[in-house]
């Protein structure tokens, strides 16, 4: 025993008891032997899941009436970003103007390689690292043994949820404009648990994310907003977090657009879905025969580089190494094809395969076709773009009808509007229903994740994921904190799921890109995509006692596990703004309780969308709110229509008067045996 204290790495005590150390097979099982100790069990790695978009939720300086003034623009918010650090010299983390680091703050500023105290301010008010958990190898990677970021993907995030206003930012001239955080006067606190792994990635443990969580507790953060993937989902830090006041946000994952693949499903966080918003890069391809294709690409023209011109065009087929063998691509433009792939992330290490080959054969620019241009690749300067299945056919048309064929890539511009039909679920957005628990809707809501400008290092660059997403959430809650600072967790989720949008601006459904491309739903987006200035004033909010979970959720860990495992009463008796019932057989009854929050004298009617074969039946069907009565329960009837095998459908309930709607997603598959061959 005392061989295993003295390995001791993290010792939780804030939200929880236990420890984490380094022990050998059979220290592990001596230990858990012990009648005190509840369980044992090895920590996992977890990963990073990976400025238009504040102006595209309409919050923006000119509009005094929105919640980014009413909320202060977070000012005072505390914000713990969990990721790979952070690299203080941007001017997103500007402490100018900034009064005192609040009272409550009990965190701590750690310093290590490349890191003073003096690295931390009125701005970045904590820092913390933790790497006892990650392996001496990966720790020889090139990275600060500090709360330095040297990957840039918590720099990235930490400066989408809270960076402070600074003006001409842009990636090589496009996306130019204000670049800032959803709550640019909040406070941040960093928590680095990310690391460069030896595979060129980052990666962390299970042991040191539940070591910061554990800090974050004591520190006094208001919102945790974790960009992160691969552990365990059932996570009992996250809820020790949530029943301590504090709201936490976690990324979907890129999995997308397979169903079931949705991560971070826990009841008790915010779970969010990416993208795309009303901004493109179109980069204009001019073929021999002066005919001109549109695709989009991030090309930009470096200093040395000489203006476009037509080169030579070839057909490289897939581009892998064996189909470009022994083909001249000296000087040429190449077009690549990948087979569809149901993997959009996949697709993004396919194209960056293609290029290298491409440019390793001496080739000079690139034209990849895809089905989707959610994520754009890596081009930089060199000549790259991509383009759909059609425009790639008309391309190969080209080619077939000419003997010395030729084209030429144009830089890239920026456009943005509403001509662009947005917003879209991001086909990389990873889908549900949720493979934990099948009860519950996953994701919570979408916001923008797809091609985001936010701060790396002392410049400014464009990236996609669910990460980018995430923090988006999160400064919207630290506004909403700002201005409900007597809110739970389950008030401002309900909050921002209510109030979601399932159209777009010209009022047609939100789409969800994949294959094939189609109308979302639930498990793409939740309860839509979020709607900020609403969710300041939801009317009705559902709200959750934090310690109900544990009657859902028994996160009292047994000798085998340590994992939140469900209990014999069904997740769907929570009082979350959703409803799913993956296994209707028979008529059910569910409560839901709302509490009202704006006018004191309020009247509510339900309007009923039945998922199809399904009936839905409210009651009351009139909800009447005063001074006396501020909080209302409602009885929901749901019913399958018929005997069979079925799929998930979809509908909602809405509470509604003249001035609000409130509208949570309903999810039922109708059943009859205990398989189930279909879950998209």
């Amino acid at each position: 025993m005392e061989d295993s204290l003295d390995s001791m790495i993290h010792n939780y005590k804030h939200g929880f008891s236990g420890f984490a150390a380094m022990l050998t097979e059979d220290q592990a099982k001596q230990i858990g032997e012990f009648p005190e100790v509840i369980s044992v069990k090895p920590s996992r790695r977890c990963r990073a899941a990976t400025t238009r978009s504040w102006d595209f939720l309409d919050l923006n300086y000119q509009m005094p009436n929105d919640l980014l003034n009413k909320g202060r623009f977070g000012e005072d918010i505390i914000i713990g970003v969990v990721d790979s650090g952070i690299w203080p010299e941007s001017r997103s983390f500007s402490d100018e103007g900034y009064g005192p680091v609040p009272s409550r703050w009990k965190g701590t500023c750690q310093v290590g390689q490349a890191w003073g105290s003096n690295n931390c301010s009125h701005k970045i008010i904590g820092a913390r690292f933790y790497s006892a958990g990650v392996s001496e190898e990966d720790l020889k990677v090139v990275d600060f043994l500090s709360p330095r970021d040297a990957d840039g993907h918590g720099t990235h995030t930490a400066s989408t949820a809270a960076g402070s206003v600074v003006e001409g930012a842009s990636y090589h001239g496009l996306a130019a404009g204000v670049a800032r955080g959803g709550a640019p006067h909040a406070r941040i606190a960093v928590y680095k648990v990310l690391w460069h792994n030896a595979d060129g990635g980052n990666s962390g443990t299970d042991a040191d994310l539940l070591a910061a969580i554990d800090d974050a507790i004591h520190d006094g953060v208001d919102v945790l907003s974790l960009s992160l993937g691969g552990f365990s989902d059932n996570s009992f830090g996250a809820l020790h977090a949530v029943q301590k006041g504090i709201t936490v946000v976690y990324a979907a994952g890129n999995d997308g657009p397979s169903p079931q693949t949705v991560e971070n499903t826990s009841p008790w966080v915010i779970t969010v879905a990416a993208s795309k918003m009303d901004r493109s890069f179109p980069t204009v391809i001019t073929l021999g025969n002066k005919q001109q294709i549109v695709g989009q690409s991030l090309y930009y023209q470096g200093k040395n580089s000489s203006r476009s011109i037509f080169r030579s065009l070839t057909d490289g087929g897939q581009c892998t190494a064996a189909d470009l063998n022994g083909t001249d691509l000296k000087g040429k433009i190449v077009l690549c094809a990948t087979p569809n792939s149901p993997m959009e992330f996949g697709l993004k290490e396919v194209f960056g395969k293609a290029l290298g080959n491409v440019l390793n054969g001496g080739g000079s620019g690139l034209i990849f076709v895809q089905y989707t241009t959610d994520l754009l690749g890596p081009c930089g300067s060199i000549p790259c773009v991509l383009v759909d299945i059609d425009t790639g056919k008309k391309i190969r048309k080209y080619l077939a009808t000419v003997s010395s064929p030729v084209a030429r890539i144009e830089p890239t511009r920026t456009i943005t509007g509403k001509e662009i039909l947005a917003p879209k679920v991001a086909s990389f957005s990873s889908r549900g229903p949720s493979p934990d628990y099948a009860d519950i809707i996953k994701p919570d809501i979408a916001a923008p994740g797809a091609n985001i400008l936010a701060a790396m290092g002392n410049s400014y660059e464009i990236m996609s994921g669910t990460s980018m997403a995430a923090p988006h959430v999160t400064g919207i809650i630290a506004l909403l904190k700002a201005l409900h600072p007597n809110w739970t967790p389950a008030a401002l989720k309900s909050a921002i799921v209510t109030t979601a949008s399932v159209t777009g601006e010209h009022g047609m459904p939100i789409l969800a890109e994949g294959l094939p491309r189609k109308i979302a739903d639930p498990f793409d987006y939740g309860g839509g995509h979020i709607n900020p200035n609403k969710a300041a004033d939801p009317g009705l909010i559902y709200d959750i006692d934090p310690n109900d979970y544990n009657y859902f959720f028994g996160c009292t860990v047994t000798k085998s596990s340590s994992s939140c495992n469900t209990t014999s009463v069904p997740g769907y008796l929570l009082n979350l703004p959703s409803i799913s019932v993956p296994d209707l057989r028979y008529p059910i009854s569910v409560s839901r309780t709302v509490t009202n929050v704006g006018e004191v004298d309020a009247v509510y009617r339900a309007a009923i969308e039945s998922p199809a074969g399904v009936k839905i039946e409210v009651e009351p069907s009139v909800l009447v709110f005063s001074a006396a009565n501020k909080i209302q329960t409602f009885q929901v009837k749901i019913s399958p229509m018929w005997r069979l095998q079925g799929d998930y459908t979809f509908g909602s309930i809405t509470w509604y008067n003249d001035q609000r709607t409130v509208r949570i997603p309903v999810a039922a598959r109708i059943t009859i045996h205990d398989f189930f061959a279909d879950v998209a």
